[in-house]
Parts: structure tokens; sequence; C-alpha cells
């Protein structure tokens, strides 16, 4: 018995989904037989790729993204926030050294990052070990935000971190929900398709 019946009417899968092939997913982020190949281009370039596809369809705050970590206890625990850079590391997010998600990095250092894109039926989950930034760096993002944003936040207080990626999944829904994934997983440094459909 559910308590919370209307749920179950509200509609799903409202976006329009693009065309998942090479050239639909931006050729300069992605080489066309990505799609066939048991040894993929990198990934993190093809995040890359949705992640501009998102911004260039006008899908609003494209770059929000939920972390998620653990406690001490191994509880999980996520919030949203805004993705700093994407590089060859993988993937950066920031935020205050006192803050609860340093704590359980600091103790568990591994997060999943993930992506919703409403608009375009995209999803984009990334799990992997997280490094912190060197003090330069994170000094740097801090410098970048906004006088309002840097009030009241102590030198040395500011952190950013590089989640550097074992997995990524690319998850295109589908109206007669038989959603495509495309999984790269990296293991010794190169990245292997894992499994699609």
């Amino acid at each position: 018995m559910t308590n919370a019946p209307w749920l179950r009417s509200l509609p799903a899968l409202t976006g329009v989904a693009p065309d998942l092939d090479g050239a639909d997913l931006d050729g300069a982020y992605l080489d066309g037989a990505y799609l066939d190949s048991a040894e993929p281009a990198d990934p993190i370039r093809l995040v890359e790729g949705w992640l501009r596809h998102a911004v260039d369809a006008g899908v609003p705050e494209p770059h929000a993204v939920t972390l998620a970590t653990v406690d001490d206890e191994g509880v999980p625990d996520a919030r949203t926030l805004l993705l700093k850079d994407i590089g060859e590391r993988g993937f950066a997010v920031a935020g205050p050294r006192r803050s609860r998600k340093a704590a359980q990095l600091a103790v568990h250092p591994a997060a999943a990052l993930s992506f919703w894109w409403q608009p375009l039926v995209r999803a984009i989950r990334i799990r992997g070990s997280v490094v912190e930034a060197s003090p330069e760096e994170s000094a740097a993002d801090l410098a970048a935000r906004s006088a309002a944003a840097r009030a009241g936040v102590a030198p040395g207080d500011w952190v950013r971190w590089w989640i550097e990626p074992t997995r990524i999944e690319f998850w295109q829904g589908a109206p007669d929900r038989r959603h495509s994934r495309i999984v790269c997983t990296r293991a010794d440094g190169a990245w292997r398709r894992e499994d699609q459909g």
C-alpha cells in the first residue's frame, strides 16, 4: 500500500533526448567510433562534451552536480554543488575545510558525482578516489569566487578536491523505457567499455 499514490501520476522523462551517436555528441569531444570501441576514447572528454551540449541546449545550471560521500560510520551523505573544473585528473569540487563533506572526505577519500539534465533526459554518474588539491590551487579557487562568496572564509579554510574517476556511466532515457547506458571503467591507467544497454 502506498501513502503517496499521486507520485505515480507525475510525468517522467518529459525532455527531448538527442540522438546517441558521435555526431550529436560533438565530434570535438568524441571520436565518432567511440560507441563501437572496446577501448573508448577518454570518457572524461565525453563528460565535457555532454556538459557543453547541455550548456548549448540552455539547460539551467548544467554544472550543478550531486556529490555523495560517506561518514565515519559508513552512512551515505549527498549534497548539490557546482563543478569547478574538468581536466585530465578528473572533476574538481570545492568547499570549506570545516564542512561536513571535508570531514567525510578526510576519513573516506572516495566519492560519487551525479549530473541530471532533465531537458535532455540525460544523466552521468561518476565514481572515484578523491585527492586534495595543492594549497595554491585551493587558494586560486577561492580567489576566483566573488567578494561576497569569500567573506567569512578564513585563510586556508577553502579546499579544492579532485575526483579521479574509476567509473563513469552515461545514461540517456527513452520514452519507451529502453534507456541507453555507456559504462566505462578505468584500471591500470586504461579505460575499458564495461557494458551498454
